[in-house]
């Protein structure tokens, strides 16, 4: 099935059944793994959904811009940060990040399965350029493979189409080695529990990179 990834389709996703299931998602492992090591600064999550890594960014320290396509999202997120106790490290953003452009760089930028409307690989180059100096880029996306009907969506298990898939050697073919120097470019393959108890197999590409 073909998405066109726009306003109507991400709204009508979080407004969905789906939605309570999505919104009551954890921090996703890559961003643990390989953020936890870093020095808070300011970050941006690009496609934040209903939140959990922007708010696990910011109960450790760090000063969160949030920014995605559907407002239900974002209300489930707000919620979500008030329990939290971190409304004042949050600045949610109702925004499409294929016009958006921020006012400012930030020492992290991160995007965790985000799909808007224009090609992945230009999206993922696109939040490139947010990122200041010294800063770090972290990618995690799904990984373009040759059995896509096996893999899980990420927000709620539902598979994305190829369009919306990337190798690590796709996403760092696009990074400049003259500006950017490459920490981690891994596909990795987990499971986790999908609806019903099921098990879903997740196949991930992860790319963090740090802008000289």
């Amino acid at each position: 099935m073909t998405h066109a990834f726009d306003k109507p389709y991400w709204d009508q996703i979080w407004q969905s059944d789906r939605g309570p299931a999505m919104a009551a998602g954890q921090p996703n492992p890559h961003l643990v793994c390989e953020v936890s090591g870093l020095a808070p600064g300011t970050a941006l999550e690009a496609g934040c959904g209903a939140g959990a890594e922007a708010i696990w960014l910011a109960t450790r320290g760090w000063q969160v811009t949030a920014a995605d396509i559907a407002a239900a999202a974002l209300t489930h997120a707000a919620e979500r940060a008030t329990a939290f106790g971190v409304d004042a490290k949050v600045d949610w953003v109702e925004a499409d990040l294929s016009t958006w452009e921020p006012d400012a760089r930030y020492d992290l930028v991160t995007t965790h399965y985000a799909h808007p409307a224009m090609p992945q690989l230009d999206f993922y180059q696109r939040i490139a350029s947010w990122v200041a100096p010294q800063g770090t880029l972290l990618i995690v996306g799904h990984l373009h493979h040759d059995h896509h009907a096996a893999s899980g969506h990420g927000h709620g298990g539902t598979e994305p189409p190829a369009a919306a898939s990337a190798t690590a050697t796709d996403i760092t073919a696009r990074l400049d080695p003259n500006v950017w120097t490459i920490v981690t470019a891994e596909e990795s393959h987990r499971s986790l529990v999908g609806p019903g108890g099921r098990p879903v197999a997740v196949h991930d590409v992860v790319v963090r990179a740090s802008r000289r």
